[in-house]
């Protein structure tokens, strides 16, 4: 019972503490992109869209049918951002 007992304690401080850790990167992350997206928005823009990219494309055998034309390929169309 007393093992349980620790088990149980062990877990739940280990548990508290993996939130703790992954709050503060959750919040460096977060001051990271808000530094780089005032830096240079342009290329903060262009990040997220390759971003958006890798997570959409390629990722299963789903098939994606967009508008060439449209914002999402603004970046791989060469055309100027708005």
């Amino acid at each position: 019972a007393e093992a349980d007992r620790e088990r149980i304690e062990i877990l739940a401080n280990a548990n508290r503490d993996s939130q703790i850790i992954k709050g503060e990167g959750d919040a460096m992350a977060a001051n990271l992109y808000a530094t780089a997206y005032n830096e240079d928005r342009e290329f903060y823009s262009f990040y997220r869209s390759i971003q958006a990219y890798k997570n959409s494309i390629g990722t299963s055998n789903d098939i994606l049918v967009l508008d060439s034309k449209g914002d999402f390929f603004k970046y791989l169309n060469n055309q100027a951002p708005e």
